[in-house]
């Protein structure tokens, strides 16, 4: 634009035509040059906010129940919010679960502090997450922790998106015990954490619809409260599906929200489903795999669950079994 209407840059050094080729290339040498030196400039910044981490000396933020005191952690002088941080501990150690010690903090009416936004602290009513984070932070058993998550920017049809998600722990940039008073020692935190992870199933039919022949996993919301429905499967080979919401009981000790068998609402959507791609498909050639094309795994997950739920005898209205009559699809 300069060019075009002819007008000269000045700076400190020198004065610039960009009419004329010569400084046109020295203008854009010295906005390649400035934008390698911007980038250098970040990379050693982030060196040496990476090395302050490793010493264990970055602090950012304060969770609740700490307060940052210049490099180090320290703990927040209410004595009611101690208390409180100690009766979490207490209470998943002496009934073994995350999930036992939120019923009892709903039975006794007792409200946990929660760290705002502006730093100050609030009393809430405790939730399964909550004390999840009290029990999977290191920093309650006085150990330094820095880098447990990481942050990717996502592209949709909205624009970007920034995602956060937790890494592992050896995937941890720094991981330091005993480097301030905590609420607990080490030792007895770890224990404590490792109880509450042992305590998730990891068997392969518990509730895992990835693994199952539920064709609405993922797919169905409650009208109640909007969250997922949930899919388990029951029966002595863990193939009977029921889809059920159980966020707000597990989360904040609410009442369930609803709950029923999946066979026949997967029969309704299998006939409906059939009802449409049916007529185009062909009945005298057997299933065939086919490699899913971009968008088409699903669909291939549904022909795979359908051709397993052909499989197995449908249950009527009166709990018995009814006969079937065995399709083949193209």
């Amino acid at each position: 634009m300069c060019r075009v209407v002819d007008t000269v840059l000045v700076d400190q050094e020198t004065i610039y035509a960009p009419r004329h080729g010569n400084d046109r290339l020295l203008l854009g040498l010295k906005g390649s040059l400035n934008e390698y030196e911007l980038d250098l400039l970040r990379q050693r910044s982030l060196s040496a906010r990476y090395e302050k981490a490793r010493r264990g000396e970055l602090v950012v933020a304060a969770p609740v129940g700490f307060v940052k005191a210049g490099d180090r952690y320290e703990k927040d002088p209410d004595r009611r919010v101690q208390e409180a941080i100690k009766l979490v501990f207490d209470k998943v150690e002496e009934l073994g679960s995350a999930r036992q010690a939120l019923c009892w903090l709903h039975e006794y009416n007792l409200d946990l502090p929660v760290k705002q936004t502006d730093g100050d602290t609030a009393w809430r009513r405790p939730s399964y997450s909550a004390i999840h984070r009290i029990i999977e932070n290191p920093v309650y058993g006085g150990a330094y922790a820095y880098g447990k998550t990481a942050v990717a920017a996502g592209y949709t049809a909205e624009g970007v998106s920034v995602k956060t998600r937790r890494k592992a722990r050896n995937e941890w940039l720094a991981l330091k015990p005993n480097t301030h008073d905590g609420y607990l020692s080490w030792e007895r935190f770890e224990a404590i954490r490792t109880m509450v992870s042992s305590n998730v199933p990891t068997g392969r039919h518990h509730g895992a619809p990835k693994h199952g022949d539920g064709l609405l996993a993922g797919l169905i919301r409650c009208k109640r409260c909007g969250r997922k429905l949930t899919l388990r499967y029951s029966g002595m080979k863990h193939h009977i599906p029921r889809y059920s919401c159980s966020r707000a009981w597990m989360d904040n000790g609410g009442p369930h929200c609803i709950g029923f068998g999946g066979l026949r609402v997967d029969d309704a959507i299998e006939e409906a489903l059939l009802g449409v791609v049916g007529p185009a498909l062909s009945p005298l050639q057997p299933l065939r795999p086919r490699k899913p094309e971009n968008g088409g795994i699903r669909c291939a997950m549904l022909s795979v669950a359908i051709s397993k739920r052909r499989a197995m005898p449908p249950i009527g209205p009166s709990g018995n079994t009814m006969p079937l009559t065995r399709l083949t699809v193209l």
